[in-house]
């Protein structure tokens, strides 16, 4: 049988100005009717450029295809014109990119963007391909179909939007959809939701699928075949079990190796050095009846945190997890008066910071300080590596002579396992873990005891993920330092954090030590969290049930606005409605 899609030899390179970058080099491989083809590796190494040769997105110039053939249901696409091509797309090609907001017309509403398709391909009428397109709204999930087709992107969740996209892209029922990254930016429970209507449109239509992703533990749950791909090259294909059960290449052993497994024992973590016995059975910070509110007009109030309740001894890491909106990230920064708290006290060794007046706490962040999610955006583009980490030291009055300075930024760059020479780089010249890094070296730089982690991982790719982590579990053996660790990737969170806190509108709805958590959840939220987790491993993933939360509409199902958390057994805190505490 001829397979669906047939690429051989694919080479494309970019031009710029004098040189020549070749972005894809030699790329072979076939996708059946109704196969998923997962194509996994890490940024840069050629994976969206292949995906969108194919589908012929590339600008061009400067952009162009070397060498190669692309055959698509028998025919030659190298052959087709432009206009051609405009016929292909949507109509037997279908495309979900990996930002929906990005992808989609801010100025068109939902539906009219999904019926433009079913319009230019089908030769439908408008009151059809309206019709059609609601239809396509029910089928990707998305309720009150019909209200919803009148709104604007803005007007949905990330989630919400990338239904979207699949619901454009699967319009004319193609042949083939081509995902590119198409849950990175989404939750975990998101994630899952988008996979499961993939599986769910393939299974409707027979679409074949080529899923690009960084993510093996995706890859695992959704693909018949896997192509691993590095610096332009794929370095090994084969059947998702074979590639996990018994891979062949070295970096597709170093990929499979980066992953946080949620199934594994964590190591034990050594005791500081630095930290006296006395030290380590005292609380460093306390957050007592924390409150952030955000006033959203006309009366309405936002409580984005929600009286929430924790301690973090010295030399321990507390993780801090939930979805996008759960009140994490607010939470780290109302720690440090980032955000001025509504209500409730924050201690640092028994001072209330929330009480500090604007030099008194510039004094204390000294003592406490912050690494960004986003590497690039929290590094001046403007400033040298070497004024970026010394800003801090002048600011505190840390730096010395110049010559000392110049040493100090060297000493934390080479402490964070880069080159002291990039000192003399500007931001731009580094690649994203480099950054972070740097992010790093910079809350070093004035000898903090208290470091928020927020969302330090998500922009990195798997590998880049485990070094960092690595570095920081070191840096807190060597230095004493204590960590509160906010993200969305609980397979992370586990292994590096002691104990982890639950967070969901607002409130911590669990809290206990990291492997008790995992492995006996108590609340409902917890169990659908960890249930999304996508695992890498075919066969776990074949027989994984995931526990679905119901849509909350009206009064929480829950009663989080009136929960207290009761200890359930020792060191095991659950969130329990206020009339329902014994």
């Amino acid at each position: 049988m001829e397979p669906l899609l047939d690429v051989k030899n694919l080479n494309v390179s970019f031009q710029n100005r004098d040189r020549e970058f070749h972005a894809v080099r030699g790329v072979s491989f076939q996708l059946n009717k109704g196969e998923t083809l997962g194509i996994v590796g890490e940024s840069g190494s050629g994976k969206s450029v292949t995906a969108r040769s194919i589908m012929r997105l590339l600008p061009s110039p400067p952009s162009f295809m070397k060498e190669g053939e692309i055959k698509f249901q028998g025919q030659s696409l190298n052959e087709k014109t432009e206009r051609e091509m405009e016929s292909i797309r949507g109509r037997d090609m279908g495309m979900i990119f990996q930002d929906p907001m990005t992808s989609l017309n801010p100025t068109l509403r939902i539906g009219e963007q999904i019926a433009e398709s079913l319009i230019k391909h089908q030769k439908l009428s408008g009151k059809e391909a309206k019709q059609q397109a609601l239809d396509m709204l029910k089928l990707v999930g998305i309720p009150n179909s019909e209200a919803r087709y009148s709104q604007y992107p803005h007007e949905f969740s990330g989630g919400m939007r990338q239904r979207v996209m699949i619901a454009i892209a699967l319009a004319c029922r193609p042949a083939l959809l081509i995902a590119d990254e198409p849950t990175t930016a989404l939750d975990v429970t998101i994630q899952a939701q988008i996979l499961n209507v993939m599986k769910d449109m393939q299974n409707r239509f027979g679409t074949s699928i080529i899923l690009i992703t960084h993510d093996l533990g995706v890859v695992a749950g959704m693909c018949d075949r896997v192509a691993v791909m590095k610096d332009g090259v794929i370095v090994e294909t084969g059947t998702t079990e074979e590639i996990f059960d018994n891979p062949q290449h070295p970096y597709t052993l170093k990929l499979l190796n980066a992953l946080p497994r949620l199934h594994e024992k964590k190591k034990p973590k050594p005791v500081s050095s630095i930290l006296t016995a006395e030290e380590l059975k005292r609380p460093l910070l306390q957050v007592q009846g924390l409150k952030q509110h955000f006033s959203m007009g006309k009366g309405q109030v936002l409580k984005a945190v929600n009286n929430i309740n924790f301690h973090i001894n010295a030399g321990e890491t507390l993780g801090l997890v939930g979805e996008s909106g759960s009140g994490k990230s607010t939470t780290g920064r109302a720690i440090l008066r980032l955000h001025q708290p509504t209500g409730g006290d924050v201690l640092y060794q028994g001072m209330a910071v929330n009480r500090l007046s604007s030099g008194e706490m510039k004094t204390m962040r000294q003592h406490m300080q912050m690494i960004f999610q986003d590497p690039y955006a929290s590094l001046n583009p403007r400033f040298k590596i070497v004024d970026i980490i010394g800003e801090a030291l002048d600011v505190h009055k840390l730096s010395g002579s110049r010559q000392q300075r110049r040493k100090r930024v060297e000493e934390l760059l080479d402490m964070v396992g880069l080159n002291p020479a990039f000192a003399d780089r500007y931001p731009h010249e580094f690649s994203g873990g480099q950054r972070q890094r740097i992010g790093i070296a910079r809350a070093l730089a004035v000898e903090p005891k208290f470091i928020v982690c927020d969302e330090p991982l998500s922009a990195l790719d798997v590998s880049i993920q485990s070094q960092i982590v690595k570095l920081l579990e070191e840096l807190q053996q060597r230095l004493g330092l204590t960590y509160l660790f906010i993200a969305h990737d609980l397979s992370m969170v586990k292994h590096i954090s002691d104990r982890v806190a639950v967070m969901y509108q607002g409130k911590i709805v669990e809290l206990a030590e990291s492997e008790e958590l995992y492995a006996n959840p108590q609340h409902e939220y917890t169990k659908s969290l960890l249930s999304a987790i996508p695992i890498p491993d075919p066969k776990i993933e074949a027989a994984k049930k995931r526990v679905l939360l119901e849509e909350r509409t009206g009064e929480d199902k829950y009663n989080l606005e009136h929960s207290e958390l009761v200890e359930v057994t020792p060191g095991h805190w659950v969130a329990v409605p206020a009339g329902h505490v014994s």
